[in-house]
């Protein structure tokens, strides 16, 4: 399978503009033939804890429907990332669309004490891809908790994904511990990360791939947006920028 992280530069708090450009960035991916592209973390109102209250939604939001056309209309998975309303408080969340299946919300299960104050925990693990190739998702700061990462393992992940709005000054830690999962549990993983100012912080980009042996194989850079595409079977990697 052909699997691709996007790197984005989200307007703050704009859904409509970063729709848009999420389009553009899908359109890019499809045309190289990936499966499933997955975005940043909050990616369709950028990492904005703030205002997260005012923008949530929910999976079922009629402006989140082209991703489905497009999902089914080119055979891909789409993840998007978007604040989503709970009766518990306000979850960040990945909205996951699927070819000719029902939406599904994975929502971060471990936040980080900075974001008590506008977020809640979310309850479940999901997997993507069935048993071929499954891919865990990950969002940000779940990637430095262990056990998020061995119990993708041990639900048979051959893939892990992590969805992160990681700053200049956090990125060298996240790159480190993804390569330390990838290693010690022989998966490939994958991160995406937006650029551009978030909450206050300048985002890092830098979004990667490692192969299952821990090895960095692709990296944008800190300035533009783009996609890296990696074929698992045949391990070739593919980045554009735009």
């Amino acid at each position: 399978m052909k699997i691709c992280v996007a790197q984005t530069r989200p307007v703050k708090g704009d859904i409509e503009s970063n729709i848009n450009k999420h389009k553009e960035l899908i359109s890019l991916a499809v045309s190289n033939g990936a499966d499933t592209i997955v975005f940043p973390e909050l990616s369709l109102t950028g990492y904005e804890p703030t205002l997260s209250k005012k923008l949530a939604t929910h999976q079922d939001d009629p402006r989140l429907d082209d991703f489905q056309k497009i999902s089914d209309n080119d055979n891909v998975t789409i993840a998007v990332g978007l604040p989503t309303k709970s009766t518990a408080g306000i979850l960040i969340s990945m909205i996951i669309f699927e070819p000719g299946k029902p939406r599904q919300t994975y929502s971060k299960q471990h936040i980080h004490s900075d974001e008590y104050p506008y977020f809640v925990n979310g309850q479940e693990q999901i997997f993507l891809n069935g048993n071929e190739n499954k891919i865990a998702p990950a969002i940000c700061y779940e990637l430095s908790v262990a056990e998020h990462s061995e119990n993708a393992f041990k639900n048979g992940a051959k893939i892990y994904v992590a969805s992160v709005a990681k700053s200049v000054d956090g990125i060298d830690k996240a790159i480190k511990s993804l390569s330390e999962i990838a290693t010690k549990y022989a998966m490939t993983v994958l991160m995406s990360n937006c650029i551009g100012l978030s909450d206050g912080f300048e985002c890092a980009g830098k979004s990667s791939v490692w192969n299952d042996r821990g090895t960095l194989v692709r990296q944008l850079n800190g300035t533009q947006e783009g996609i890296i595409v990696i074929d698992t079977d045949t391990q070739e990697v593919f980045e554009e920028t735009i």
